[in-house]
Formats: structure tokens, C-alpha cells, sequence
């Protein structure tokens, strides 16, 4: 497979994964992603953001997730996202430690 093809295939699966993120399963809330999986949808906008930086583009952090949200944090916040209990807000600091805090 050459390179241009492989980068495509990349972006497309990126895209779908967007997709089943952000309209098919909103339902998810972003906590339980982290818990589960070690990122969540913040995780991917600053992944998007930090390629942007390297790259020499100027964005910020709010700006990355309002382009990968497709909507502002508050939007997506008072549309789908719940109150979670105490032990999930636990088991999440400690994924947010292991995962993106502690960068190996």
C-alpha cells in the first residue's frame, strides 16, 4: 500500500471513530471512556490539536474541541453529559494520572 493511501485510510477511520463518538453513541460519557479505555473525546480534540501545533498552526485547546465536537464544551456538556457518582470521579483520576498526566 503506498503512503497517500495508507494516510487516507487513516483519516477515514479517524473520521468513523469521530462519528460513532459524537452522533451514533453519545450516550457514552466521556468519563467512562477514560475509565474503560484510557482516553476520551477531550483526549482526541487535544490529539488533534497538539498535530495542529506541530505543524505550526496556532490553535487552542477550546478551539480543538469545538471543531472535533462540532459545538462549544457547555453545548455538548448540557446535551449528553451526566452527573457521575464518586467512584467513577475516583477511577477517573486515577486513569487521567496513568493516561495523560504521567506521558511515557
Amino acid at each position: 500500500m503506498d503512503k497517500q493511501t495508507e494516510l487516507e485510510l487513516e483519516a477515514a477511520a479517524f473520521r468513523r471513530l469521530r462519528q460513532h463518538l459524537m452522533q451514533d453513541r453519545t450516550d457514552v460519557q466521556n468519563i467512562d471512556l477514560m475509565n474503560l479505555a484510557g482516553f476520551c473525546r477531550n483526549c482526541l480534540s487535544r490529539w488533534y490539536q497538539e498535530a495542529a501545533n506541530e505543524r505550526g498552526i496556532d490553535m487552542g485547546k477550546e478551539e480543538a474541541r469545538e471543531i472535533f465536537y462540532g459545538m462549544t464544551m457547555d453545548e455538548w456538556k448540557s446535551q449528553h453529559q451526566t452527573e457521575a457518582g464518586a467512584e467513577k470521579k475516583a477511577a477517573f483520576e486515577t486513569a487521567f494520572e496513568e493516561n495523560v498526566t504521567r506521558k511515557v
